[in-house]
């Protein structure tokens, strides 16, 4: 059955690039690389608006950011009207690793793609992009 097949490569495509990914960031890890990158692309944000982009929950996302502030990835800062919000921001360490670990992953990506035609890339992008229904 092909959604059987899909299943099995899915999950072994998943695995490879996951303990490749995991090597190669570290210290950081494929997590604070995603928070790193949303944070970029949208900062300040306050760690209840990650909630929309993680599927985690509010403890998760705490204990995360505590350990990226730890490594001096993030900084958090109340806000100056109402001391009840935090902020959160990159450092320069945080987007030092960001583009050092985007690098990493798109070469991890790249050298599996490359065992195909570029048309065949082109076509399984698309293909893929059908069944995510983009």
């Amino acid at each position: 059955m092909v959604s059987d097949d899909f299943t099995k490569v899915w999950s072994k495509l998943s695995r490879d690039w996951k303990f490749t990914l995991e090597q190669a960031l570290a210290p950081l890890t494929e997590g604070q690389l995603g928070v790193l990158e949303l944070l970029l692309e949208h900062q300040p944000m306050k760690p209840s608006d990650l909630l929309q982009y993680l599927s985690t929950t509010p403890a998760a996302i705490t204990t995360l950011l505590d350990r990226m502030e730890r490594n001096e990835l993030i900084v958090r800062t109340r806000d100056e009207r109402d001391r009840r919000i935090v902020w959160v921001t990159v450092t320069e360490k945080g987007k030092k690793e960001a583009s050092r670990g985007a690098e990493i992953r798109s070469k991890v990506i790249g050298d599996s793609l490359d065992r195909i035609s570029s048309h065949n890339q082109q076509l399984l992008v698309y293909l893929l992009g059908k069944v995510a229904n983009l």
